[in-house]
C-alpha cells in the first residue's frame, strides 16, 4: 500500500517491546542480515540488534573490516556472522550468499557511498559517477536477488537505507549525483514492494537523518544510536499492509 507524506509519526520506539513477542508473550528472536556493517550506521544496527538477543549476519569489504567488527562487538561477537563481498560484485554476493544457511527475517540494504567531491554537472567525472550508481542503486538489487531465497519467517521484511536527498522535491546541486542514486533506489523500492507484495514480502525505503557517521560528518545533528534505535522500532511493527513506504527514522511518512 503506498502511503503519501503525512507529518505525524506513524510508530513510536517503545511500541518494538510489544511487536517482538508472540502470541505467548514471548519475546521473539530474529535473524537480521545487515550490510556495510563494519562502521557507521551497519555497525550500530548490529550493535543494538545483537545486544536486544537477535541474530546478525554482517556484511564487510574486507578481513580487516572483518576483524574491526569484531574487535567493535567483542561482547557480542557470537551473536554475529561475518560474510565478505562489494556489493558492486554480483559474483562475491552470490558466494557469500551461499553460506547463510539460517531463514533471514530481515534484510537491511545499508551498505553506500557518497561519490566524487565534485558533482556539478561541468565538472562530473562520469566514471565515478556510474560506479556510485553501481553501489548505491544496484547494489540492493544484487543483494536481493541473491538472498531473496533466504527471507523467511511468518514476517519477512526488506529495508532499503535510502535518504530525503532522493526524493523528487528534494535539490542539492553540489550532491547531484547522489541525489539521482537515492531517488533511483527510492523507485526500486516501489517497483520491489509491487513485485514482492504476492510472495508477502514487505519493502520499504528508510531515510535514517543526518547522522554523525563518516558519510553524515561531525556536524550531523543525530545521534547514529539516535537513528538506529527509530529504524529498528519501525521494522518490529512492519507489516505486509505497510510494503511501498518511504519513511525516516521516526516512523513519519517521506514524500518519494
Amino acid at each position: 500500500m503506498l502511503q503519501t507524506y503525512c507529518s505525524q509519526p506513524k510508530y513510536h520506539p517503545e511500541e518494538r517491546r510489544f511487536r517482538r513477542r508472540d502470541r505467548k508473550g514471548t519475546l521473539v528472536s530474529e535473524h537480521w542480515f545487515i550490510s556495510g556493517a563494519n562502521r557507521g550506521l551497519g555497525l550500530e544496527f548490529a550493535r543494538q540488534l545483537t545486544a536486544r538477543g537477535d541474530v546478525v549476519t554482517a556484511s564487510v569489504r574486507s578481513e580487516s573490516s572483518a576483524r574491526a567488527l569484531g574487535a567493535q562487538l567483542a561482547t557480542q561477537h557470537a551473536a554475529v556472522r561475518t560474510v565478505m563481498f562489494d556489493v558492486r560484485d554480483e559474483a562475491e554476493i552470490a558466494a557469500a550468499a551461499q553460506v547463510v544457511k539460517a531463514p533471514i527475517d530481515v534484510l537491511v540494504a545499508n551498505a553506500g557511498a557518497a561519490g566524487p567531491p565534485n558533482q556539478s554537472a561541468t565538472g562530473l567525472d562520469f566514471a565515478a559517477a556510474l560506479d556510485l550508481f553501481s553501489i548505491n542503486a544496484l547494489g540492493p538489487l544484487r543483494l536481493i536477488k541473491a538472498l531473496l531465497p533466504k527471507l523467511g519467517g511468518p514476517n519477512p521484511r526488506i529495508v532499503l537505507v535510502s535518504s530525503q536527498l532522493g526524493a523528487t522535491t528534494s535539490l542539492k546541486a553540489s550532491s547531484m549525483v547522489y541525489c539521482a542514486s537515492k531517488a533511483a533506489l527510492n523507485k526500486f523500492a516501489q517497483c520491489l514492494a509491487a513485485e514482492l507484495q504476492p510472495r508477502g514480502v514487505t519493502v520499504v525505503a528508510v531515510h535514517p537523518g543526518w547522522a554523525r557517521t563518516d558519510m553524515g560528518g561531525p556536524e550531523a545533528p543525530l545521534a547514529p544510536s539516535r537513528s538506529v534505535e527509530g529504524i529498528i522500532a519501525i521494522v518490529d511493527a512492519l507489516t505486509i499492509e505497510d510494503t511501498g513506504s518511504f519513511l525516516d527514522y521516526r516512523g513519519r511518512v517521506e514524500a518519494w
